[in-house]
């Protein structure tokens, strides 16, 4: 946390100090968030493309046509997709 002092040293009081130190330490916290936010849809989205190209490699070696395992593919993916929403909005409920 940095502290910007005014050159004049003599006329600072801490009421000016917590003014000044305030909307830094709130826009920290916004920044971690937002970025914790980000990584974790980050993490979901290639988590939910591996399972797809799994579930796709899976088809295809069962004997499935390529339209086919790319439906499952699709369809794993958006599995995948809709179960992460699922569980951040019920996490949302204890966390915020």
């Amino acid at each position: 946390m940095f502290i910007i002092i005014r050159s004049n040293h003599g006329e600072h009081r801490f009421g000016e100090l917590w003014s000044h130190q305030h909307p830094t330490v709130c826009r920290e916290i916004i920044v971690t968030r937002v970025a914790v936010v980000l990584l974790t849809a980050a993490v979901v989205v290639v988590f939910a493309l591996l399972a797809a190209a799994g579930a796709g490699t899976l088809a295809r070696l069962d004997g499935a046509t390529y339209a086919a395992a790319l439906m499952r593919a699709a369809a794993t993916f958006a599995a995948v997709i809709t179960l992460a929403t699922a569980v951040a909005g019920v996490l949302t409920q204890y966390f915020i």
